[in-house]
């Protein structure tokens, strides 16, 4: 597995939207997920992570310390400890990310906007199939937009 060699967190700052991920427990019944990081200092990002289940809203807050070229250590409030999250590519406007985390268990592709273009999300299928997952498991995520 890869990460971006080259990674601006400024530029990967802002709100993004999950458009689709891999099934992970802590995700179940969510929808409209979000994520949203901010500069918090020099090399930590704090993030924000959102999502309405059953009807209501959903939110975990934490920080993300650069530990590499494209590499996050995230550590949530009350969890007991910081997971790997691998940026395993952006598009050159930032407009379009590919998260993973270095097991290949979880992944997550994000955008700016709650709808991807096709050949993005294409190219975002082609990043994880390069970096092993099975991207017949990629489910794709409810962005109800008129909330």
């Amino acid at each position: 597995m890869t990460s971006m060699a080259v990674f601006d967190p400024a530029r990967y700052a802002g709100l993004w939207y999950e458009v689709a991920s891999f099934p992970v427990s802590f995700q179940n019944g969510c929808i409209n997920t979000q994520a949203d990081y901010e500069v918090a200092s020099e090399g930590v990002l704090s993030v924000r992570n959102s999502c309405f289940r059953n009807g209501a809203l959903s939110v975990i807050e934490g920080t993300a310390t650069v530990d590499g070229p494209g590499r996050l250590k995230v550590r949530f409030a009350g969890m007991p400890f910081a997971a790997d999250y691998w940026v395993l590519w952006v598009d050159e406007s930032y407009r379009t990310a590919v998260v993973g985390t270095p097991s290949g268990r979880a992944g997550w592709v994000l955008n700016r906007d709650p709808v991807i273009p096709t050949d993005r999300l294409a190219a975002a299928e082609e990043v994880l199939r390069f970096n092993g997952y099975d991207v017949s498991q990629l489910r794709r995520t409810t962005q109800e937009t008129a909330r």
